[in-house]
């Protein structure tokens, strides 16, 4: 069985951030495994507290995982510190980590930023390079990209730019930003669209965390970066069909839908 690490923060509502990681490369077929970064209290309404692990800590964890049973692909997700993105890229070079997916949680679909600037700087210039994806919205592109997005045009440039930057594939999540699901890969020199349908699900926590988890999982598996992208895709737009609606606030989807057997069945009366 091929498998994953996710290193991300912990969602205690479930929705996002390792949670959400796990439950999807688990249903996409791939062992998971897990370095938290941070621990947060939160749900569908919003965070009220964070509380980080020390970089030390963060390192033993990696190291646990990579000296035992050593992942056939890492996903990065939400990292606030220079530090700890510091010491997440020391140990990925150590262990030569192969297939790495890095989601640049920097800037909220609605603008808001999420980690300082010195943390950006790292990012940018320690953990970026070492990545064979990584996966910005539209306002992470354009802080990685300096070019402001408002078509699909933009993004084809601010997709070849980052790739020329970082030495990576990039896909650039179109989002409801530009209008539509459309997402741009950018990979060896060239661009393809992955177009995607527009589902209409307010419920949608924890999408960027579960696609970059997805494509990760697929990466693992031995598809290639297109094949990846395009199956995770229809993975996300499954997990939205479900219509889950859970929690007063956005909820999280369905990230079990396609999940079915005899240990799943209820009590019948």
């Amino acid at each position: 069985m091929k498998t994953t690490l996710t290193i991300a923060g912990s969602d205690s509502s479930g929705g996002a951030g390792i949670q959400a990681d796990i439950k999807t490369m688990t249903l996409n077929g791939v062992f998971a495994m897990s370095a938290v970064t941070a621990l947060t209290a939160q749900n569908t309404t919003g965070v009220t507290g964070i509380l980080e692990v020390t970089p030390d800590f963060l390192r033993a964890q990696i190291a646990a995982v990579f000296s035992d049973i050593p992942p056939d692909a890492v996903k990065v997700g939400m990292v606030s510190s220079g530090a700890l993105i510091e010491t997440i890229a020391d140990c990925l070079t150590i262990y030569r980590a192969p297939n790495i997916v890095v989601d640049p949680v920097m800037v909220s679909t609605s603008g808001a930023r999420l980690i300082n600037e010195d943390a950006v700087a790292v990012l940018k210039s320690r953990l970026l390079p070492l990545a064979d994806l990584i996966t910005p919205n539209i306002p992470e592109s354009e802080v990685l990209s300096g070019i402001s997005l408002h078509g699909e045009n933009d993004m084809a440039k601010a997709a070849e730019r980052i790739s020329q930057s970082y030495g990576c594939a990039v896909l650039l999540k179109g989002g409801h930003n530009i209008s539509n699901a459309n997402d741009l890969l950018y990979a060896n020199g060239c661009a393809q669209w992955f177009n995607g349908r527009r589902i209409d699900n307010p419920n949608t926590h924890g999408t960027g965390c579960t696609l970059s988890s997805a494509i990760a999982a697929n990466l693992a598996k031995g598809f290639s970066m297109s094949d990846s992208v395009k199956r995770a895709k229809d993975y996300i737009s499954g997990a939205l069909e479900a219509m889950l609606d859970l929690g007063k606030g956005s909820g999280p989807m369905n990230h079990g839908f396609c999940l079915n057997g005899e240990y799943v069945k209820e009590q019948r009366d």
